[in-house]
This record gives structure tokens, C-alpha cells and sequence, in this order.
């Protein structure tokens, strides 16, 4: 049987992993194009192209799936069951009706809830304590497909999206493996997602990653963890973007806020010492652990405040 796979980031390299290790025959991937990376802008190739090409596979880079001449190109490997994680590009309905077998896709949520492009991320922000891995047959819409099959995962404190990222692609991995042979013999159960219990998760945009120090000290802890490692949290500091990418689990022992600060403005510094960089917020305050303030390395908020350059009763905005 023909498996074509298509996946895009690290998240993805595991479910092709699994596939190749158990000798599914894998005749092609499909992966998004090579896209430049870093201050030298180099032309980087996806971890799923990295995984593809150490294995000998063919690799395919479409700008658009959609178009006639890629779903042309893909037609040519006659794939009977399309497997997709972490893709980046809407499968048309040419490609959805290709393979006898269907389409199936690895997602990172619990559908249907956190349907989109930044389950993971949107999960740990929101303050979830459980997310998982569904297994589905894809659809036209997006992330509407029939459930297969999901696994739960729990998001504990001390993850961020990279460490969720990790474990998911892992769960996912498992899932996808322990179905295969119902895949292939075309005797899986899936059952229709409700859709009165959906919810979608959007691509992040610039704005999700700004701190606004008036929400309470959990909400910025889960948002600061949501954001790492990928782009991190931000506030203003002198009109220069300062990031943020630990903080303290709010009320962590040791870290005791200086007396008096229930009446400073949200955002401002209430004192910058061995144990990091308090700031106040909504509801309280917040101690940073590690920044980056604009043209620098990120550090320890520690290391940075020995500087004493960023003073208590400065204002973050």
C-alpha cells in the first residue's frame, strides 16, 4: 500500500519516523517549502524534509497544494492512505478524494475543542491542565473531520509549549502507530466531532505575544509558558521592546514582594534583585526569571538586575 506523508515542523518527524521503522512502505513526502531562518536569513529546509532525505525519500515542496500541478504531482505517487501532522496548508478536496484509503490527520488537541494552527500553545495560554492527540479522518472544513481515535496528556505547571510539543508529538507518534493496521485494512470506527463543543485555536499573531501587566500574575505565567520557545512574551520598556521568557509560578516560595505595593500601577518594577525582577500586576506581582532587553542575549532577570540599570518604580507598558 502507498502511504504519502506530509508534515512540516519537529512535531511531525516522529509519526514519519514511525512509519518508515515499522515498514510501511512511505513512497513520497510533502512538506512546505524551504523558508529563510535567523539574522542571516539562511534558506532552511523543514525538520520533515531533514527526516525525508536522511531516509532516501522523494520530497515534494508545493507554495500551494491547491494548485492543479501539485495535486497532479501528488497524484503520480498513487497514494492509498494520505497521512498528514502539522502540515501548514489545506488539503483540497482533489487531494482529500486521492487515496481509497482517506486522509488522516495527527492534531494536537482534544477535538473538538482547539481546532487551527496553535492548539498546543493556546492550550498551555488558556490554562488548560489536560490536553492530548486525536487521530481523524480529514474533511473539507478545518479540523472537522471524524475522530479515530485521541489519547489525553496532561500540561503541568512547569511546561511550556516546547515541552508539550515534545510529549504530544511523542503521544501522537503511538496513536497513529497503534491504528495503523485498521487504517490499512479499512476498519476503523470514527465518529463525528460535536459541534456544539468546538472551539478554535488561531494562528498566534503579534499581539497574543504582549504582556498586558493588568491581568492577573496566573494569566501572565500561562501565556509567558505558551509563548517559549518559540517567540517568547513582550513588554515596552523606553519605547524598546523587552522580552520575557520565564517567570515564577506565582506565590513559588522565597520570593517575598517588598511591602506597600497593592498601590503601584500595573507594570511597574517593584524591585530587581538575586531572585529576579518583580513586576506588578493585576492582581498581585510577578517575578521574572529570564529577559532579553532589545540588543541583547536573553539572560537571567538575576544577571540583569546586578546591571541596575532597570530600577524599581519603572513603568513596563
Amino acid at each position: 500500500m502507498n502511504i504519502v506523508f506530509m508534515g512540516t515542523p519537529e512535531f511531525a518527524v516522529p509519526s514519519l519516523e514511525m512509519l518508515l521503522n515499522e515498514g510501511y512502505n512511505v513512497v513520497g513526502v510533502v512538506t512546505q517549502p524551504d523558508k529563510p531562518q535567523g539574522r542571516k536569513k539562511v534558506l532552511t529546509p523543514t525538520p520533515v524534509k531533514v527526516a525525508a532525505e536522511r531516509h532516501g525519500l522523494p520530497v515534494f515542496q508545493p507554495v500551494k497544494l491547491r494548485d492543479p500541478e501539485s495535486v497532479a504531482r501528488l497524484a503520480e505517487w498513487k497514494p492509498d492512505l494520505i497521512v498528514t501532522a502539522a502540515f501548514g496548508q489545506i488539503l483540497p478536496k482533489a487531494v482529500l478524494d486521492m487515496p481509497v484509503r482517506g486522509c488522516v490527520n495527527v492534531h494536537g488537541s482534544l477535538l473538538p475543542k482547539y481546532r487551527g494552527g496553535a492548539p498546543i500553545q493556546r492550550s498551555i495560554i488558556n490554562g488548560e491542565s489536560v490536553t492530548g492527540v486525536t487521530l481523524m479522518y480529514m474533511a473539507e472544513g478545518l479540523d472537522t473531520g471524524d475522530m479515530i481515535s485521541r489519547v489525553e496528556v496532561p500540561i503541568t505547571d512547569e511546561d511550556t509549549s516546547g515541552t508539550m510539543f515534545a510529549k504530544l508529538s511523542k503521544a501522537g507518534s503511538e496513536l497513529l502507530r497503534e491504528e495503523m493496521p485498521r487504517l490499512i485494512a479499512g476498519e476503523t470506527k470514527a465518529v463525528p466531532q460535536d459541534e456544539a463543543q468546538s472551539t478554535y485555536a488561531r494562528n498566534l499573531t503579534r499581539e497574543d505575544e504582549k504582556i498586558d501587566w493588568s491581568r492577573t500574575s496566573r494569566e501572565l505565567f500561562n501565556q509567558v509558558r505558551g509563548l517559549v520557545p518559540f517567540s517568547g512574551a513582550f513588554s515596552l520598556w523606553d519605547e524598546q521592546v523587552f522580552k520575557v521568557w520565564a517567570v515564577a509560578k506565582p506565590g513559588e516560595p522565597g520570593k517575598v514582594s517588598v511591602s506597600g505595593s497593592e498601590q503601584a500601577e500595573p507594570g511597574t518594577v517593584l524591585q530587581a534583585n538575586a531572585n529576579g525582577i518583580e513586576v506588578r500586576t493585576g492582581d498581585g506581582s510577578i517575578w521574572l526569571t529570564e529577559v532579553q532587553p532589545a540588543g541583547k542575549k536573553a539572560m537571567k532577570a538575576a544577571d540583569f538586575a546586578r546591571g541596575g540599570t532597570l530600577k524599581p518604580g519603572t513603568v513596563l507598558r
